[in-house]
């Protein structure tokens, strides 16, 4: 699980892909040569709308509760110390390279950060979240 995905659990966005889980004797079998039998789909169903999380209130609460005052509108920083996430420039290089910052801003630690901020943002509301449009902008 990526940074990404941890900060997605953390305002409550829920990831919509279903894992089949062995069990024990399926597992079991298969690896004896055993294949089991594939059900052939039937037609591919409708995508699901996204359901849409209330992300803007979820952080509002989070700030509240906090005794740090956190700027997360503007700071990568203060928003991943305000999910109780690393906040470390070593996490958010990886987050950056997760989310495929381009080089020449990961050259520049204060443009890197400015730049996740915003994808991150941006990826949270791709994902079903309401984050406030001057956010975005």
């Amino acid at each position: 699980m990526g940074l990404f995905d941890a900060i997605l659990e953390k305002v409550g966005i829920t990831n919509s892909e279903s894992r089949v889980v062995l069990g024990p004797k399926t597992e079991a079998a298969m690896k004896s040569g055993f294949k089991p039998p594939v059900a052939q789909p039937a037609a591919p169903p409708a995508p699901a709308p996204i359901a849409l999380v209330d992300v803007m209130s979820r952080l509002e609460e989070l700030a509240k509760a906090n005794p740090q005052k956190l700027n997360w509108k503007s700071s990568i920083v203060d928003l991943l110390k305000l999910l109780d996430l690393d906040s470390s420039f070593s996490a958010r290089k990886e987050l950056a390279v997760e989310l495929e910052c381009p080089a020449e801003k990961m050259k520049d630690s204060a443009q890197m950060n400015m730049w996740l901020h915003k994808t991150v943002l941006q990826k949270l509301a791709d994902n079903g979240g309401n984050i406030a449009k001057e956010l975005l902008d």
